[in-house]
């Protein structure tokens, strides 16, 4: 189901990709794609792919530097696309590449910060999320808990349901999710 509705999204927003990218590349300097190491299945590191939303130099490929609301690293077509989650299209290739699946926890940065502490101190049952496929979009996100993990409270919340998630998925559980986030993420979005 990934793999074709993977093929059928790239055809269908093929034109936004292509003017996503000569945005990218005619606003600032740099690539137009932003690679970052990401903890996926079974705990293995893959490259997950982005549109670049910020300037060169300014990025934090380790994650430590979680992005706010009004960064002043985000360029100004960054804010569009961060706004739109169109930033977030192209990991569909990582999709395609069999590393991620469209629904499920969000693949996190290793040693990613919860409140100040490593996610795996904050929540002991952390690592329980990379028992499936990390998704384009999860449980969590379809209900807001998305962006800095600077609140220890929406932290734990976060990766709870990711876990109830994982404890229920069903195909059904996974259409609710894609409708809820495409109309959260699409149109209601904030960018961060």
């Amino acid at each position: 189901m990934d793999i074709i509705l993977a093929v059928l999204l790239i055809l269908l927003f093929s034109p936004v990709f292509i003017v996503a990218a000569v945005s990218v590349k005619l606003s600032s300097k740099g690539p137009v794609l932003f690679r970052q190491q990401r903890v996926g299945f079974m705990n293995r590191e893959f490259s997950v792919y982005k549109f670049r939303t910020m300037y060169v130099g300014r990025q934090d490929p380790t994650g430590v530097q979680q992005t706010t609301e009004d960064d002043a690293r985000i360029t100004r077509v960054g804010k569009i696309l961060r706004k739109t989650s169109v930033d977030e299209l192209p990991q569909i290739i990582n999709i395609l590449r069999g590393e991620m699946s469209f629904v499920g926890p969000r693949p996190h940065v290793a040693g990613m910060l919860a409140g100040g502490l490593p996610y795996e101190e904050l929540v002991p049952y952390y690592n329980l999320r990379h028992v499936m496929k990390p998704g384009l979009t999860g449980w969590a996100q379809a209900n807001g808990f998305r962006g800095p993990t600077i609140d220890p409270v929406r932290a734990r919340q976060r990766v709870d349901h990711d876990i109830a998630y994982i404890q229920n998925f069903s195909v059904w559980l996974d259409v609710l999710i894609l409708m809820r986030t495409a109309w959260r993420e699409f149109v209601t979005g904030t960018g961060v």
